[in-house]
């Protein structure tokens, strides 16, 4: 196992060119927050669009729509219900983001197979959060993706069918083989399973116990995959980049919460970008 360093963020976060335009950093779809876990879906889009991905659309539940709004008028915003335009919205990603808040209720499901069944191999999908438990709940068939995985420990478990107490190296990277993708599985030092290895992230503090860590982490996951090419190191960037920042901000804090961690990013990124 590779215990990760400050060198995956230079490995990873490029200098922007001169020549750029919003359409060159990606595009994330995020899909999520019901009509009672709308906070999920706005930290989630709020870290995406902090991260520096291009365009980001959010669909969710309408109850939601002037929160989100008013909180970050970058994204733009529709009704996950809407089968058609979520079909249109998911097919335009780069990335897509399913589950922060989405919930396990029947329209959660429905809008969790339109996902699945519009995605497409080229497309990075991220599962967390509601759609990984209903995907081990229902026994979904996972769709043919980029995927990567986002489960605490008690939705790997759910997933994997491994009690927490087993979720060994060995045994988690034979269910990530059989998943083919890549397992991002939080704890207090965050394991990362690829089909390259297993990394170490050995950032993270105890002030990050707290309610929306998870949802920030998944869309700085979209954030960093929509923009970067390399998928393993964007994934493995996000997820150092996310607990650096949370123990830089502990240095004088109790606690951190994931909105302190979202907006440090564009500074953090830009303190640690390629040097060339």
């Amino acid at each position: 196992m590779e215990t990760l360093t400050e060198q995956i963020l230079r490995d990873t976060i490029r200098i922007r060119p001169d020549k750029s335009h919003k359409g060159t950093y990606g595009r994330v779809c995020l899909v999520g927050g019901n009509a009672q876990f709308g906070g999920a879906i706005m930290m989630a889009t709020e870290a995406a669009v902090y991260s520096g991905a291009g365009l980001n659309t959010t669909l969710t539940d309408p109850v939601n729509f002037v929160s989100l709004h008013s909180r970050l008028p970058e994204a733009m915003v529709a009704d996950f219900h809407d089968t058609e335009q979520l079909e249109l919205l998911v097919k335009a990603a780069t990335t897509v983001v399913v589950g922060p808040g989405l919930g396990t209720d029947a329209d959660s499901l429905t809008a969790l197979e339109t996902v699945f069944k519009t995605v497409t191999p080229a497309q990075i999908l991220i599962i967390d959060g509601s759609a990984i438990t209903l995907v081990a709940d229902k026994s979904l068939t996972l769709p043919k993706a980029r995927l990567v995985f986002t489960p605490h420990e008690m939705e790997w478990q759910r997933l994997s069918g491994i009690p927490i107490s087993n979720q060994h190296n060995d045994e988690n990277e034979k269910v990530r083989a059989e998943l083919n993708g890549i397992v991002v599985l939080k704890s207090h030092h965050t394991r990362i399973y690829t089909a390259k290895g297993t990394y170490l992230n050995p950032t993270g503090t105890p002030a990050q116990a707290t309610g929306g860590m998870g949802d920030t982490l998944a869309g700085m996951v979209g954030g960093f995959t929509a923009q970067f090419t390399d998928l393993e190191n964007a994934v493995l960037a996000a997820v150092y980049t996310h607990s650096a920042i949370a123990d830089e901000l502990a240095e004088s804090q109790y606690v951190v919460l994931p909105t302190q961690i979202m907006h440090q990013l564009p500074r953090f990124m830009h303190e640690h970008q390629a040097l060339k």
